[in-house]
């Protein structure tokens, strides 16, 4: 991997015009398609939970687990990415996902006798697992894919600066993040549904092929001639490099609040998906077909979002940018709890995630250009570990309000609950973030990394 300032094989990130190169589509086309299976498994994954059980806990069970590694792995991932070549991390990751895939995709196959059809909704009154066997194995391999989507997504945020040129990074996260918006929830979950309606295993052998053709276009970017990760001979110990890391973002009067902020945020998020098909079959009648539908909401949105984020930045502020990201999110999310009409629901997720969009794209790209490359891994680490580690706790909690408000009132109240208490919560974030979050400080940011890379020669 080499610098931004390095020229690598196919003269990206030096060329004088900062052209998006050769290596950036490669990784974009590998993300591209990893994603349409992300999409088709945003259909399969929580049908097939909802064909073994009804109880909410154990569905909120199975974002829990996904999100979980984001809590326990983050930390020496970080270090990691920092320590090996981020290439050849991206590869293994996929290759491992290919192979967790398929044997979900045969553990399905086996099982599919004692599965009721994709379009049959079980009974709400069913407390446990149907297919007990069924339901560990959706378990164990959602913890499994969690582990390598960590150690695969901070590889390509780290990656991403040695073969793009920094004015360029906004840019090219934003067509990356809008792309992978129409792969994950515009053409996947529709796909998904097809797939499911045919068979329950069809959409995970699918899913297994994505992630296998995506390992072999990242293994063919050429190799960097120079790697950050790697050009280091002697290393402090893991404890020490961790807290290096730690201790960088803990410092940085951005980073650090900014994170917390996430974290919160993206609880709020998990708090209400966490039995959001509960919520799209029992308030929303919707069947897979619909619900597929429903899910491509957020892709339309996200896809506007990701090819407009830079121009909106610059026109109103990134401060105010992610401000918008807060207000919208509250009025989006405690509006839908007011919902039971899906097509309207579908709208309010266009809207939310497009204006959603803008934060990833903004911070992503300050964060690639304010910490030094040699912290990447480590601090992009610490600074997930905050804003991922949060989300199996919201989920968690999403589970825990359905069934305590269930006690008290009806199934479809108790299942509305999760996003009125969103729409409030984000508000109250709104509060707490908006003097913290200026487009006066992000701006002081970057230029004190320029002057720090500058001094640094």
């Amino acid at each position: 991997m080499t610098s931004p300032t390095t020229s690598d094989q196919d003269t990206t990130a030096a060329a004088p015009t900062h052209k998006l190169g050769p290596s950036y589509f490669k990784l974009f086309g590998a993300s591209t398609i990893s994603n349409l299976g992300d999409g088709i498994g945003l259909i399969a994954y929580p049908w097939l939970a909802s064909a073994v059980t009804r109880n909410p806990i154990l569905i909120a069970m199975v974002g829990v687990v996904q999100r979980l590694p984001w809590l326990v792995f983050t930390l020496p991932i970080g270090v990691v990415t920092d320590r090996y070549d981020r290439r050849t991390l991206m590869v293994w990751s996929n290759v491992a996902r290919t192979v967790i895939t398929v044997a979900v995709a045969f553990a399905v196959l086996g099982r599919q006798g004692v599965l009721p059809g994709p379009d049959v909704v079980s009974d709400s009154s069913i407390p446990i697992a149907t297919d007990t066997i069924l339901y560990l194995v959706i378990l164990l391999a959602t913890l499994c894919m969690g582990t390598f989507e960590v150690l695969y997504d901070n590889s390509a945020q780290t990656f991403m600066p040695s073969i793009v040129h920094a004015d360029q990074l906004e840019r090219a996260n934003g067509r990356m993040w809008s792309t992978e918006m129409i792969a994950n929830t515009f053409v996947g979950p529709p796909l998904g549904a097809v797939l499911v309606a045919v068979s329950f295993s069809l959409p995970f052998f699918a899913d297994a092929t994505t992630f296998a053709v995506s390992a072999a276009l990242i293994a063919l970017i050429p190799r960097a001639l120079r790697d950050p990760a790697v050009d280091v001979v002697e290393r402090k110990p893991w404890r020490a490099e961790l807290s290096e890391g730690f201790r960088w973002l803990w410092g940085h009067e951005l980073l650090r609040p900014m994170a917390i902020i996430l974290g919160v945020l993206n609880a709020i998020g998990m708090m209400t998906f966490a039995a959001l098909v509960l919520f799209a079959q029992e308030v929303l009648d919707t069947g897979p077909t619909a619900f597929a539908i429903l899910m491509t909401g957020g892709a339309v949105g996200g896809v506007i979002g990701g090819w407009t984020a830079a121009s909106v930045a610059r026109r109103i502020g990134t401060g105010p940018s992610l401000w918008l990201v807060l207000i919208t999110s509250g009025v989006a999310t405690f509006t839908v709890g007011l919902m039971s009409w899906w097509p309207a629901v579908w709208l309010l997720f266009a809207i939310e995630v497009g204006v959603g969009t803008l934060w990833n794209v903004i911070t992503v790209s300050l964060r690639q250009s304010i910490i030094p490359d040699h912290l990447l891994g480590r601090v992009n680490s610490v600074y997930r570990f905050f804003a991922w580690g949060m989300m199996p706790i919201g989920s968690l909690l999403g589970g825990v309000i359905v069934v305590v408000t269930e006690y008290f009132t009806t199934r479809e109240l108790a299942l509305r609950m999760p996003w009125l208490i969103g729409g409030v919560a984000y508000f109250v974030l709104f509060l707490f973030a908006r003097p913290k979050l200026t487009t006066a400080k992000i701006e002081k940011a970057r230029s004190s990394a320029v002057d720090r890379k500058i001094v640094a020669g």
